[in-house]
């Protein structure tokens, strides 16, 4: 598997410059900006929630984790982990556990953590184990157009 096609076809789209590095597999992020040394506050996780009725992307840096009690307090309606199934479901191009951290790409609304709206460059898996995309701030900001932000991660 490489980079989704839905990604590639987004990130074409918005006219983004990325490049793609290959690593070995890793099941966790925070391990894979470990083995390419990269700060973990550089890489972007996603996490599939369900916030009432609606799924959305809540994404962070690898090194945090999400705080379901401030995007509760924040979005006003419980939110949970959503279920394996419905990541694989809506994630059809992508390997469980690889899902990129660009919700539009899928059509859904993605929530990122302030920290993730720094100035640094950024890195995020492509939709498999084995391919990370590499893009400036610039370009990572074009990509998360349109989605919301405050301080989630803890």
């Amino acid at each position: 598997m490489a980079i989704s096609g839905k990604l590639r076809s987004y990130m074409d789209r918005c006219g983004t410059r990325f490049d793609e590095l290959m690593h070995e597999p890793a099941a966790e992020m925070a391990r894979v900006a470990q083995a390419a040394h990269i700060p973990g506050k550089r890489v972007a996780k996603a996490v599939l929630v369900q916030a009432g009725d609606q799924y959305m992307l809540a994404v962070l840096p690898a090194s945090k984790h999400v705080s379901f009690n401030f995007l509760q307090q924040w979005l006003a309606r419980d939110v949970s982990l959503a279920e394996e199934h419905t990541t694989a479901a809506l994630f059809p191009d992508c390997e469980l556990g690889a899902i990129p951290p660009v919700g539009a790409a899928y059509g859904l609304k993605t929530i990122l953590d302030d920290d993730m709206l720094s100035d640094g460059d950024v890195w995020f898996e492509g939709g498999d184990h084995n391919t990370l995309i590499h893009m400036d701030a610039d370009n990572w900001r074009r990509l998360q157009k349109g989605a919301g932000h405050f301080a989630f991660a803890i």
